[in-house]
């Protein structure tokens, strides 16, 4: 009967053939160590990485937890962070790998600053209605506190106990006490105390402060409230404070909040303020949702859609003008300069691309000084006070101006580059057939350079739509509109003049508005793509 021998299997194997099938395995990812990569330092990298990505994670969840973040923010952030590491340590999870941190980076680059203007859009959230419900509250008793008519002072000593606060206070008649937050006010003789040269240092385990170490912990100590039958006592300075007492309260439970100095009741409205019944207002407010109220403003209120019809017709003009005369001005030089007749091309071309590589917020507010009505280079040469941008139509034309100064460069570098890839060949044939040079820039040059170049003009068109740096710097939107109810002016585009909304209106700012005509904005720029992706598409099917 023949004999068996156990002998290790492959996997046991430290050496010889059984060592090269365990390598083999590991290469195949049929070990599971292949689930860690196939080398020591990916492992160590990858586990470094994971480390840091849910310490993060860790340090966010503890800090939302403290600041009192909603559930579904906290439940969120644990979810995604177990959900990395369950992709990036399992086996077979290679395409989710590749998609999760782009997915990760679009979310937060794209779909929730979207999304976040899109609720900005249905709320009031503006001057005096930016905090939430609780923090309104929070200020208004905060600001109910009021010092009481001949309320006694103390003379203050700050104390502390690690993380907490006391006060040794002593009154008018030497009465010395603790005062903690907790406790309220407590006579110094009935607690544990330690004297250096008659110098209280430690009152029942809370011990003296420096005025250094105090200033340090300067909003703490200001923040102390110390409560007493008749209110509260609170630091004037680091060596005084007073009695003060607090006259507003709010009842949840009747969502009103009272002032008992002057017995009025102020009930929450549906506005996101505290209102008195003969109309009394308390500041803050708080953001609501208001619905379609904003858009009803932007459409029905004369004062604001005027302006904006005008301001979204100028854009449009703006945009396509920028776009045709930066395109025109850079082929023009393209084609000149790509004469091989033309002497010292190459210095040319440099000095072509130097408003390209100028900052455009320097170079945007020198334009802005040459084109100064008394004072500027420009009026002083022509000898006459050009209004470049005092007067509506003069200031749209120089900032066409200046923005052909920034853009033709780039359309210079573009079409110069596409000039250089038409063969020559193509030109010889149509000069055998008897073109002519304008015949054959219409039926040769055009036709293939718009192949090359359509996808550039259509996001030239679309950048100038939203090119905030050169109206804001160069005008500042202005001269203004008249009778606009928001502020606006003749040389606004969309974007500038969402911002002027959001962060210039007369009364403070406006940010529920604001994020209403950038909503708007986009759908119009949506539009605008969607008619370039069939407008490009002929195109397309010419390069095939």
């Amino acid at each position: 009967m023949p004999t068996t021998t156990n002998t290790p299997g492959p996997e046991h194997t430290t050496s010889g053939p059984g060592r090269a099938s365990f390598a083999a395995a590991v290469r195949r990812g049929s070990h599971p160590l292949n689930r860690f990569g196939d080398s020591l330092t990916g492992i160590v990298v990858k586990l470094m990485l994971l480390a840091a990505v849910d310490g993060a994670a860790i340090f966010m969840v503890l800090r939302m937890v403290a600041l009192d973040a909603p559930w579904y923010a906290v439940a969120t952030t644990i979810v995604a962070t177990i959900a990395l590491n369950w992709i990036y340590i399992g086996q077979g999870r290679l395409p989710a790998k590749y998609l999760i941190p782009g997915t990760i980076f679009l979310l937060i680059f794209q779909i929730y600053p979207f999304g976040y203007t899109f609720y900005i859009a249905f709320t009031n959230y503006g001057t005096g209605q930016i905090l939430t419900h609780e923090q309104a509250i929070e200020r208004i008793e905060t600001a109910s506190i009021r010092t009481l008519p001949g309320a006694e002072r103390f003379d203050a000593v700050p104390f502390a106990d690690g993380d907490d606060l006391g006060l040794l206070l002593t009154d008018e008649a030497e009465e010395v006490y603790l005062g903690t937050p907790e406790d309220g006010l407590l006579p110094v003789d009935e607690l544990e105390v330690e004297r250096v040269d008659d110098r209280i240092t430690v009152v029942d385990g809370y011990e003296r402060q420096s005025l250094g170490a105090a200033q340090d912990r300067l909003d703490d100590f200001t923040k102390l409230r110390i409560p007493v039958e008749d209110g509260e006592i609170q630091l004037i300075s680091l060596t005084s404070a007073t009695q003060r007492e607090q006259t507003r309260f709010y009842d949840p439970d009747t969502r009103t909040l009272t002032d008992v100095a002057t017995d009025t009741t102020y009930r929450a409205s549906d506005r996101g303020r505290f209102v008195s019944e003969d109309g009394e207002v308390l500041r803050p407010g708080w953001r609501v949702v208001v619905g379609t109220e904003n858009f009803v403003r932007a459409f029905a209120n004369e004062a604001i859609r005027g302006p904006f019809l005008r301001i979204m017709v100028w854009t449009y003009v703006f945009a396509f003008m920028s776009t045709l005369l930066t395109f025109a001005v850079g082929l023009g030089l393209a084609i000149t300069l790509n004469d091989p007749r033309v002497r010292g091309r190459k210095y040319i071309r440099l000095a072509m691309i130097v408003p390209y590589a100028l900052p455009t917020f320097m170079t945007a507010l020198i334009w802005r000084g040459m084109m100064n009505r008394r004072f500027g280079v420009l009026n002083e040469i022509i000898g006459y006070q050009v209004p470049w941008l005092n007067d509506p139509m003069m200031a749209r034309a120089s900032v066409l101006l200046v923005n052909l100064w920034f853009g033709f460069p780039y359309m210079f570098l573009i079409c110069s580059a596409a000039l250089q890839s038409i063969p020559g060949d193509i030109y010889e044939a149509a000069s055998v057939d008897g073109a002519g040079g304008l015949g054959r820039f219409r039926r040769i040059t055009m036709p293939l350079l718009l192949v090359a170049t359509a996808p550039v003009l259509i996001s030239t068109f679309a950048f100038n739509f939203n090119n905030f740096n050169v109206i804001y710097l160069l005008t500042g939107g202005n001269p203004p509109i008249a009778g606009s109810a928001a502020p606006a002016g003749h040389t606004d585009i969309l974007i500038s003049y969402t911002y002027r909304i959001a962060f210039e209106s007369g009364g403070g700012q406006d940010y529920g508005l604001g994020a209403t005509v950038a909503i708007l904005t986009f759908i119009l720029v949506a539009v605008i793509a969607v008619a370039s992706f069939k407008w490009m598409r002929p195109l397309e099917e010419v390069h095939e």
